[in-house]
């Protein structure tokens, strides 16, 4: 699934870790692979990108990815291609 870019993970001594919230009792979030593209595309890194997911961002009122969790996929990738 990482290779896939389903998910992204960060290594943490030296083993790697998917954030939590990036998956439900289903697997990975629907809506999240096409929001990782969307940031490699734009140059950022899988650390990048984690860090971005999950830091609170003011024009959304919330994280990237509780914003994608609360069903706002289209308000979150626009967000993510003005970051270009």
């Amino acid at each position: 699934m990482i290779e896939e870019r389903h998910l992204i993970a960060l290594r943490v001594d030296g083993a790697l870790r998917v954030p939590v919230d990036f998956v439900d009792a289903d697997g990975p979030l629907g809506d999240l692979r096409g929001t990782i593209i969307l940031l490699a595309d734009n140059g950022f890194s899988d650390d990048e990108a984690v860090d971005w997911l999950l830091s609170p961002e003011e024009s959304l009122d919330a994280s990237p990815i509780d914003a994608l969790r609360a069903g706002r996929k289209a308000e979150v990738r626009r967000v993510a291609q003005a970051l270009a």
